[in-house]
């Protein structure tokens, strides 16, 4: 009788097991809406900077060469100093110019003395020609001599004068105020008038120039952007960053740009002028120029986490659509200013970008929108490391 018992309630005690397990199995609960940060569009005008290469060149240069011909007496500088316009650099031996003017000097002199007979004669002679005491004839010879007699004086006076210019030039000054290089001569060198080799030079480096290479293609584009209205021209200002990475903290401004295109390079040089009041910028640095040429109206600025690239290179974003869905939308965004995409098309002032959570996002899902930066920070939820950042959005449908 106990042997039925055990085999009766032994299959009732396992089907109670089995009941009683499938009863604990949990179900599925449904998927939870993601929640999204967004970016509300705006218009804004914005400046379009360019960095281009360029090299900066002194403001003035003057090569010092001799004027007279002679031996360097004296050199009045110091190489590499700082010298003012009519400084004297150098002194000529001035002996042989000397003696050039007294002898000139006593030309004039005795030209001064000839004329003076020669006018006294002509002024006795008239009375007497009057009255036919003396010839026509004569009194006309004498009037000749009187007149030649002043032009030779006015001649030994331009041979003084010449004479007193060859003296001065003894002394060769300093044709610019600037910074002064090494002396090519020394004391008891032997110059000359024309000579190709200069005595030294003399750069003025405040304020100084940078030459600005931009290539023709791009000042193309960028003349038709302004016929075309979509942006006008920026003021002039440019900043600059030294070789070392630095800024240079003192703005410069664009002078002017040459009218033609260098066949060699294919870029137009620009030329901007900057202060250099501590001389920090020296002839033939190069350097790298900031500068705005146009200023975009009513432009529309992304930030770069919210846009992606399909396989064909064109770039994308999800809106909050009306619904409360994700809309993948395509747009242009060929440029870069600052953290953010300048876009020309595809987008409009009020449009809703998701910048955040993007990690969970497909086209036409329902979302959750939030102002991007007030959504929970949670790893890898939305807000978090995954969505929040500029590797977002790589899993979107076609990347």
């Amino acid at each position: 009788m106990r042997t039925q018992i055990k085999l009766f309630h032994f299959p009732a005690l396992a089907l109670l097991v089995l009941l009683s397990a499938c009863a604990a199995k949990p179900t599925k609960p449904p998927p939870r809406t993601p929640e999204v940060g967004f970016v509300v569009m705006k218009a804004e005008t914005v400046p379009l900077q360019i960095e281009l290469a360029g090299r900066t060149s002194a403001y003035e240069t003057s090569e010092v060469r001799p004027q007279v011909t002679g031996v360097i007496r004296a050199r009045k500088f110091v190489e590499g100093s700082l010298v003012r316009q009519g400084q004297t650099l150098y002194e000529i031996d001035p002996s042989l110019y000397r003696v050039a003017v007294t002898q000139a000097q006593a030309n004039v002199q005795s030209a001064e003395a000839t004329a003076a007979s020669t006018a006294a004669k002509a002024a006795r002679y008239k009375p007497l020609a009057d009255i036919e005491a003396v010839s026509k004839q004569d009194y006309a010879d004498a009037q000749a001599a009187a007149r030649q007699s002043a032009s030779n004086v006015a001649q030994t006076k331009a041979a003084l004068e010449t004479a007193t210019i060859n003296l001065r030039f003894t002394t060769v000054p300093a044709p610019i105020t600037g910074r002064i290089g090494r002396s090519l001569v020394t004391t008891g060198a032997l110059v000359t008038v024309g000579q190709a080799a200069s005595l030294t030079s003399i750069q003025r480096l405040d304020p100084i120039f940078v030459d600005i290479q931009q290539s023709s293609a791009d000042l193309v584009s960028l003349r038709r952007t302004l016929a075309a209205g979509g942006a006008t021209a920026s003021s002039t200002a440019v900043t600059l960053t030294l070789e070392d990475g630095s800024d240079y903290g003192l703005p410069g401004k664009v002078e002017f740009a040459e009218p033609v295109v260098d066949p060699n390079t294919g870029t137009v040089t620009l030329r901007a002028s900057f202060p250099n009041p501590a001389g920090l910028l020296l002839p033939g640095m190069y350097v790298r120029a900031r500068l705005s040429q146009a200023t975009a109206q009513n432009a529309i600025l992304v930030p770069q986490q919210g846009v992606a690239r399909d396989p064909k290179g064109s770039a994308t974003v999800f809106l909050v659509g009306p619904n409360g869905k994700a809309m993948l939308r395509t747009i242009t965004a060929e440029r870069t200013v600052g953290d953010k995409w300048l876009v020309t098309e595809g987008l409009a002032p009020g449009d809703k970008v998701i910048t955040e959570g993007l990690d969970k996002v497909k086209p036409n899902q329902p979302v959750r929108p939030v102002p991007a930066g007030s959504a929970p920070r949670r790893p890898g939820g939305p807000g978090g490391g995954q969505g929040g950042g500029p590797d977002s959005g790589h899993n979107r449908p076609g990347r």
